[in-house]
């Protein structure tokens, strides 16, 4: 039996792990599972959850190496501190537990930082970047939104280094205060507010001011070989609510074929874009199974079991993803603990 370990990860690990589990050619694998916090719903389709301690750096990685180690680890997935883990992928090659992690290290870095990563791929012709400006203070804000502004974008800025949605904001100066304090949480800031915040710090910790694309978005879910040779690329569709449309669009396939040609990522990564008018733009990619992933296997492609098929070093036939799917999601509960039955024998012959 395969024993796979997956480290810090967000709670949909639970629907990875039971389709790595659920796969069809009947593999069987035991799942190890790690978080600061042992209530966490990523734990609960793991096998053996356990609490992980707050590291950094290269503690964190001998960390994981030895509770692989210790636990006989075949295969780690890892999602916190990817950086670290492929600094120091030897600890892991030495006690011959494989990594699903990019080891380009150099590109690994760029792709966290995203203005770097925008600087390594301009003028590659893989796919079109948005406007931008690194700021470290309030004046290089204000004036990289006058610039913006000037060249007729919308404006919207974030933190260079963030996961998901975090630290975003969109310039909005016919914002009504009031009226939101009566509505739901916004994304939206003036730049009066902005500025007036940022400028209460000498220097900060760096932002991409940039265009706001008004577009669709689009996530395309890949899974690649070990040595990056693209296997399949399903893009999924951002729709009303909490739907999604997965579409065959060539022009973003075509994207996912460059891009990989490239930068040859290997296993699991996801691209993110946004359009401008016809154009889509690069917005990210991750090196790592999306958040999204799972309703991205509704095309028939068991992807999370395809990338331990990759990293596993097995022959994979290209899969036939289903297009044309319209998906949602909805919660679902689930009994984490429950108490033990006890039954009291003696006081029901009483009865």
């Amino acid at each position: 039996m395969t024993k796979i370990y997956m480290n810090r990860w967000f709670s949909v690990a639970y629907h990875y792990i039971n389709m790595i589990r659920n796969n069809p050619d009947g593999e069987k694998f035991e799942f190890f599972g790690t978080h600061p916090d042992i209530n966490h719903m990523s734990l609960l389709a793991s096998d053996h959850p356990g609490t992980e301690p707050a590291l950094y750096g290269s503690e964190y990685a001998e960390y994981c190496a030895d509770y692989c180690r210790t636990n006989g680890i075949d295969l780690f997935i890892p999602r916190l501190h990817m950086e670290e883990i492929a600094r120091y992928a030897h600890l892991f090659d030495e006690i011959g537990t494989k990594v699903m992690v990019c080891r380009d290290t150099e590109l690994l870095d760029s792709m966290v930082e995203k203005d770097k990563f925008y600087e390594a791929i301009a003028g590659k012709g893989l796919v079109d970047i948005p406007d931008y400006r690194v700021v470290h203070t309030a004046e290089q804000f204000k004036r990289a939104c006058g610039e913006l502004a000037e060249a007729g974008h919308r404006v919207c800025f974030k933190p260079t280094k963030s996961e998901g949605g975090m630290g975003f904001r969109i310039i909005d100066d016919g914002r009504d205060p009031l009226r939101e304090l009566y509505g739901y949480v916004t994304l939206s800031t003036s730049f009066k507010q902005a500025y007036d915040t940022l400028s209460r710090a000498e220097r900060f910790e760096p932002l991409m001011v940039m265009e706001y694309l008004g577009g669709v978005e689009y996530s395309i879910d890949c899974v690649a070989s070990a040595e990056g040779e693209l296997m399949t690329a399903i893009p999924r569709r951002k729709s009303t609510g909490r739907t999604y449309l997965l579409e065959a669009k060539p022009e973003l396939l075509e994207i996912a074929d460059r891009i990989a040609k490239s930068l040859k990522i290997p296993y699991a990564f996801n691209i993110q874009v946004r359009y401008s008018g016809d154009v889509p733009k690069l917005l990210e990619i991750n090196p790592r199974m999306s958040g999204g992933l799972y309703i991205t296997c509704l095309s028939g492609v068991n992807m999370p079991y395809l990338a331990v098929q990759a990293l596993q070093g097995k022959p994979i036939e290209p899969p036939a993803p289903r297009f044309g799917i319209q998906a949602g999601y909805v919660e679902q509960p689930l009994i984490m603990k429950q108490p033990d039955l006890q039954i009291d024998f003696a006081a029901q012959k009483t009865r």
